[in-house]
């Protein structure tokens, strides 16, 4: 598929957001949406450090709510608007990624994940004896009225749309670039790639900074989705599981397959807090998640492409 194919593609996918944003349906479905869409970009965002460079990533928590922390300071200090908590979250959170990068060059493997779990451990301490923010009583938000649409509801499912596009159309254009092959062979053989002249080190930290940004640009709504923000919510376990497990579900070596994990698995999970409990969401994650590392390790994109290729 040609780039301007893609953009054609993502304009018309934000474009049906909108005309769903105007239909009006059940309120649900709109934070639901919000929810699944969130995970699009949380599962992108993870991929381009995890599934294209081979850096498994357990401090997706950190990241998320480096972003939801950075807006509700602007929000307490500024009164900022949506847009600028939307990129001041991106950009903060993108710092903290190219900082990890540099503080974890030699770290591979499992250390790096061990790494990047205690990033979130003590990211998460030092938000909890922060006040200002609302520490460990948490920070609660009085929206004003909606400036489009009528209904917050339906403004962050628009928003995340438009996020959900963006991030999407920038994994695959990294997938498709110089950077995309030197990232896979990183993840392939790191001493190989260097020998063969890879600028490792740069593709590094490029990945966990974009990583980074898009993470901490999916957690600067958050404030204004749950209206009430305490650590334990904004830290949740449930977005290091499901950001490594949608990705593998999807396929981890190309963009569309955490888009398909994120779907398949983020629908899953709202209509079982629906019909039945949402403390099952992570028995659902657990045990699809099994189920593909034994019958599909490529996820549904390889197992597709092996089934075509018969």
């Amino acid at each position: 598929m040609r780039t301007w194919a893609a953009l054609l593609i993502g304009v018309a996918v934000m474009g049906g957001g909108i005309l769903l944003a105007n239909l009006r349906v059940n309120p649900y479905v709109y934070f639901a949406g919000y929810v699944v869409l969130q995970y699009v970009v949380i599962a992108t965002a993870w991929n381009i450090l995890g599934g294209y460079a081979g850096y498994v990533n357990f401090g997706t928590p950190a990241f998320f709510a480096l972003g939801a922390y950075t807006a509700i300071f602007l929000i307490e200090a500024f009164t900022a608007p949506l847009p600028v908590l939307i990129l001041a979250g991106g950009l903060v959170s993108a710092l903290l990624g190219l900082g990890i990068g540099y503080l974890t060059l030699r770290l591979r493997g499992v250390f790096f994940s061990i790494a990047t779990f205690a990033l979130a451990v003590v990211l998460q301490t030092l938000i909890i004896n922060w006040e200002y923010v609302g520490g460990a009583k948490g920070f609660t938000l009085i929206r004003p009225s909606a400036p489009y649409f009528g209904s917050w509801g339906v403004l962050l499912f628009t928003v995340m749309v438009g996020l959900a596009v963006v991030a999407v159309l920038a994994a695959r254009m990294i997938e498709r670039s110089w950077i995309g092959r030197g990232l896979s062979a990183l993840r392939d053989n790191e001493e190989a790639a260097e020998c063969m002249g890879v600028p490792t080190l740069r593709l590094k930290l490029f990945a966990t900074t974009v990583s980074g940004f898009f993470l901490g640009v999916a957690g600067a709504p958050f404030p204004y989705y749950v209206t009430y923000v305490e650590p334990s919510s904004a830290f949740n376990l449930d977005y290091a599981v499901n950001a490594l497990a949608m990705p593998m579900i999807g396929g981890t070596t190309t963009w569309i397959g955490p888009v398909i994990g994120a779907v398949l698995l983020g629908t899953a999970q709202q209509v079982a807090t629906v019909t039945i409990s949402s403390e099952l969401n992570l028995l659902i994650v657990g045990v699809v998640l099994v189920l593909f590392v034994v019958l599909a390790p490529e996820g549904i994109t390889g197992l597709a492409r092996r089934l075509m290729g018969r």
